[in-house]
């Protein structure tokens, strides 16, 4: 077996010395291309259509937690608390739910005859990004002493004070007989996207949804490659690989932290703006600890610190979520004579792929470069190899 996979990746390597220096941008072009076709090739109302757009969404959230989890090593199980907030940003500046307000802003003609505050989707975006930033600061302050298991343990204490705060603040007032939150009720009628020339959207067609949450997606991946490529990105990193010897070199450690978290919760909070209008919902049981888990679960299995790993990771975790177990192989227990479907053993089988993932291949489907060589044993040889080298920063001079 050790045989075959060193001959694999021989072959690997040959093929990646005799492609062009464009190959890369070709792909990505070309998948691009496909990501924009893709819905023509299926109705427009279908089970796939809609599996889709959720597993976007959920890489969307990926690339989030990654810039937290990957990029600066900040364990956080909180992340579900920037859901809530962009869920909530859509109900309070998109609905009648502060009914005692008269704003609308760009919104569609009928929307602009209802009471409450109704905005565009894109400005109701960039207030969700604002304000879960403004929240990632809040929980990142805390946590500045802090490392490794004790960072866990207070970003799972804020998810859980904000899904409480979802629960009960139907009994907070904020004047005029109008509440913070609608509780296990929810906040119902939420406007829909619209924009001028194209129109309200409407879940009978989901391909406009479909292409509004790629291009968030876009968006949210060019502002990552962006990150990891900057200076920023480079501190991140730094402080991932060993904080005393970063802070030492120089690094703002409290700015550079709470960069992290705002920018991850901005994109968590852009992501829970989108589910808020698709699901026309905003309700408090939508907000519990294990979506956290599930987020954490599609950057670990994507790869630690790995773009393309954490979009990898949440598409796959969401069609095995939302279309493979519910809609392809829910009766396949019956085919073999078993009284069961598998959408009630989910948990299980979530349990089953992470427990065979870790054995496998606990580097990630796509992982990034430092932790691949980390897990497969190699830094140790690269860095004997530099010392040996006479004059080398690692060997004798």
């Amino acid at each position: 077996m050790s045989e075959l996979r060193a001959q694999l990746l021989e072959w690997r390597d040959a093929v990646q010395q005799r492609l062009p220096l464009w190959w890369s941008r070709a792909l990505a072009v070309s998948f691009l291309v496909i990501g924009v076709v893709l819905p023509f090739l299926f109705s427009s109302s279908s089970a796939f259509m809609n599996a889709t757009i959720i597993a976007i969404a959920y890489a969307v959230m990926s690339l989030g937690l990654n810039v937290v989890v990957g990029f600066a090593g900040l364990l956080d199980l909180g992340y579900v608390a920037f859901y809530a907030l962009g869920a909530y940003s859509l109900g309070w500046l998109g609905s009648g739910f502060f009914f005692k307000a008269q704003v609308h802003v760009l919104v569609s003609p009928v929307a602009s005859t209802l009471p409450g505050v109704h905005l565009n989707f894109i400005l109701i975006l960039i207030a969700a990004a604002l304000i879960c930033a403004g929240a990632g600061v809040v929980i990142g302050l805390p946590t500045l002493r802090l490392r490794g298991d004790y960072i866990a343990i207070v970003t799972l204490a804020f998810g859980e004070i904000i899904g409480v705060v979802a629960v009960n603040g139907q009994s907070v007032p904020v004047g005029g007989g109008m509440t913070l939150t609608a509780g296990n009720l929810g906040i119902s009628a939420v406007d829909q996207p619209y924009f001028p020339g194209i129109g309200q959207f409407n879940l009978l067609d989901l391909r406009p949804w479909y292409w509004l949450i790629l291009a968030i997606l876009l968006f949210v991946l060019f502002v990552n490659l962006r990150l990891r490529d900057s200076r920023l990105g480079r501190a991140w990193i730094a402080l991932r690989e060993d904080e005393i010897a970063a802070v030492s070199m120089g690094i703002p450690l409290v700015k550079t932290k709470l960069l992290a978290y705002s920018i991850g919760a901005a994109f968590g909070g852009m992501a829970g703006a989108f589910f808020g209008t698709y699901y026309t919902v905003v309700n408090a049981g939508q907000f519990q600890f294990g979506f956290s888990i599930f987020i954490l679960a599609m950057v670990i299995i994507g790869g630690l610190g790995s773009i393309w790993g954490a979009v990898v990771g949440g598409m796959a975790l969401g069609y095995i979520n939302n279309y493979l177990i519910p809609d392809v192989l829910n009766n396949l227990p019956s085919l073999f004579g078993l009284n069961f479907q598998l959408t009630q053993v989910e948990f299980g089988i979530f349990g089953f792929l992470l427990v065979i993932m870790m054995l496998l291949r606990p580097q990630g489907l796509i992982p990034e470069r430092r932790r691949r060589l980390e897990l497969t044993a190699k830094i140790a040889a690269e860095d004997a190899q530099l010392a040996e080298v006479p004059g080398s920063a690692a060997g004798p001079t």
